[in-house]
């Protein structure tokens, strides 16, 4: 659309509105209860309201499945978002290019990282966000000021694995993770400011956006508390004893 590249926002959208979908799905369950697991003919034929949540939570779950699935998402995302990087110093790692080409690499990604590194401890802003309603100033400026803390978290993947960083999945999971809520959040704003040009409920418009960004940040916080400490390395550990014909007695039964 207009030459602009929108894989990465795609990708966002798809993953991000499924998981949640599927969420909600969930939770309508569990509220519904036992009549939440009938069939709605189950529930028309003893007289009740023949609400059919457990075909949606079925027909839902699918949604995280097909047309890429959520780790097939995250996975492009992750390498979308280390793709400027590895232009800048993948060279670095490459054994098979000659030492002064590597050499060279050092060269330019020092002088490169040396003005960006820096200004990713930079207060963030969001811009002109004249055009918004003031409410929202703090949700976008917010969003702006975590895309630098997440930059900054990525690069420290980076330093700290190297050309293996693309195989930490969990990890590369949870800045994707991060990533998502901050477009959602951005997203949202957008939206909010759209409902409320069109007429739209400006409290209620509002108070829904306000909710909204707030329960994305608590999100947030839990996925970068997860970069810093998680029990990632003994998983991948463990599985790796069990893919070894360790542990018999836990591999017995497994599907």
């Amino acid at each position: 659309m207009g030459g602009r590249d929108l894989r990465i926002e795609t990708a966002m959208c798809k993953m991000w509105s499924t998981e949640m979908t599927w969420k909600i799905a969930d939770d309508a369950m569990q509220v519904r209860g036992g009549r939440g697991y009938e069939t709605a003919e189950s529930l028309a034929a003893r007289g009740d309201e023949p609400i059919a949540v457990e075909r949606f939570l079925r027909d839902c779950r699918i949604n995280t499945i097909f047309e890429g699935s959520s780790e097939i998402m995250r996975l492009f995302i992750a390498r979308e978002a280390l793709d400027p990087h590895l232009k800048v110093g993948g060279a670095i790692f490459n054994t098979q290019l000659p030492m002064s080409e590597r050499a060279k690499a050092i060269f330019t990604s020092g002088k490169f990282y040396a003005s960006w590194y820096p200004k990713q401890w930079l207060r963030g802003s969001a811009g002109d966000i004249k055009s918004l309603h003031a409410d929202l100033h703090s949700h976008v400026n917010y969003a702006a000021r975590t895309s630098k803390r997440l930059a900054r978290g990525l690069f420290h993947a980076m330093a700290r694995f190297g050309p293996k960083l693309d195989r930490e999945q969990l990890l590369l999971s949870r800045f994707v993770g991060i990533a998502t809520e901050l477009f959602a959040i951005s997203a949202t704003c957008s939206f909010a400011q759209h409902k409320i040009d069109q007429g739209d409920p400006k409290e209620e418009v509002l108070s829904v956006a306000t909710y909204f960004c707030r329960s994305a940040r608590m999100r947030i916080d839990h996925h970068f508390a997860g970069v810093a400490r998680n029990a990632d390395r003994r998983g991948y550990d463990l599985t790796q004893e069990l893919l070894a014909g360790e542990h018999e007695s836990l591999r017995s039964g497994i599907v």
